[in-house]
């Protein structure tokens, strides 16, 4: 149960305080935004790490498969509700990304019961891309401004749009399992 890969995933959680800690600190800054930027750039990179060493050491277990896509909920909601705290994003943005993470995480545990897996699709890893890209670009509030708005602004768009087109691809490519549910 505890593989390289596993304990890896679980590093991811454990580095979540410590970037909420850097970036919620007002004594620090402007030193802890970039800590908690590099904290959660590694925290983020070993998503793609655990999933690699899984694979390679053929290690790939169902605790891993339950407990990475909950490092990557939990890691992304701690950002954005920090953010939000900070006054750094709008409160609907971070309800609208958590929302589709929860009712992605609902339809897999329904399809789980019936026997089905959901794997992650492009569209779902590009959208984890794209969050993980705009939280650095407002947590280091990057100056490039377009059309009166930061790049963080406009990457965040780009992260919402994906967000709600991943859930829409998620939820039509299952609906049997919502279908076999309302049975």
């Amino acid at each position: 149960m505890f593989t390289l890969a596993n304990k890896i995933t679980i590093a991811r959680i454990l580095f979540i305080p410590f970037f909420m800690f850097f970036l919620l600190s007002k004594s620090i800054q402007p030193i802890g935004s970039y800590m908690a930027v590099l904290i959660f750039t590694l925290a983020a990179l070993t998503d793609t790490v655990d999933g690699y060493v899984a694979r390679f050491q053929k290690q790939v277990t169902t605790f891993g498969k339950f407990l990475d896509p909950l490092a990557d909920k939990l890691l992304i909601s701690a950002a954005l509700v920090a953010l939000v705290e900070l006054n750094q994003l709008a409160a609907w943005v971070a309800m609208i990304i958590i929302a589709r993470e929860f009712a992605v995480s609902g339809l897999r545990l329904m399809a789980i019961a019936r026997g089905k897996i959901i794997a992650a699709s492009t569209l779902g890893k590009l959208k984890t891309t794209s969050q993980i890209i705009a939280i650095i670009a407002i947590v280091l509030n990057v100056p490039y401004l377009f059309l009166g708005k930061s790049l963080g602004w406009h990457l965040m768009a780009l992260a919402v749009m994906l967000t709600i087109a991943s859930g829409i691809e998620y939820f039509a490519k299952t609906k049997d399992v919502l279908l076999e549910a309302r049975r």
